[in-house]
């Protein structure tokens, strides 16, 4: 189901450095330290998005899980040909067991990812874009790791830790995410594309659009 609307589009560009400040700015690294090992949205909204997945993932891709956990709910059949997630926790990590490698590694402190170009098949982001206190930088970064034609799929809801999440996000509504998400797509992108998932309890958005194929 797609959003609709009427909505003033957003120019990241104009945001000020206040926009993606947040309530606790200790070191992300030290939040991080102690493992949590809790889904972030319900068992229906997971399930929309492991539908989802199953519809836009091809098996036998290499996938990059970005800002990953312990969980990624990607599809049990998929059958990937390597997925790697890049997170914050190393024992979350370490206990996904839809993972073919992963690494710990701070976006905010460092948005450059440590990839080779064109490496990935499609990259994920479940409900941890409001963390992301340099996106158009990040989002520059998976562009150049994505094969041309790839997507980057992003999935949002309403829950986070506020006090890790950015001021922006924690004074917008569900719809103006969406939005916000979507004007993180800069050049070399095409097709932007959202959906809002049917869900019975927690709300699921997902955004994504693919690498801009230069023939």
């Amino acid at each position: 189901m797609p959003l609709t609307g009427d909505f003033a589009l957003i120019d990241p560009q104009d945001l000020t450095p206040q926009c993606f400040e947040r309530a606790e700015e200790t070191a992300d690294a030290l939040f991080y330290e102690q493992p949590r090992k809790v889904v972030h949205i319900d068992e229906g909204a997971i399930a929309a998005l492991t539908g989802f997945l199953a519809e836009y993932l091809e098996p036998g891709g290499r996938y990059l899980d970005l800002m990953s956990s312990w969980r990624s709910h990607y599809p049990p059949d998929l059958n990937p040909g390597h997925v790697t997630g890049l997170g914050m926790n190393a024992e979350e990590l370490a206990d996904n067991p839809q993972l073919d490698q992963w690494l710990v590694h701070n976006l905010n402190a460092a948005p450059e990812l440590p990839f080779a170009n064109q490496l990935f098949d499609a990259i994920t982001c479940t409900v941890s874009v409001q963390y992301l206190t340099r996106p158009l930088a990040i989002f520059r970064e998976v562009n150049r790791v994505l094969k041309p034609g790839a997507p980057f799929i992003l999935s949002l809801s309403n829950r986070c830790f506020p006090q890790k999440a950015v001021a922006l996000w924690l004074v917008m509504d569900d719809v103006q995410h969406v939005e916000l998400v979507e004007s993180y797509f800069g050049e070399n992108w095409r097709d932007i594309r959202t959906r809002n998932c049917p869900t019975k309890a927690d709300p699921l958005y997902i955004v994504w659009a693919r690498r801009l194929r230069i023939d």
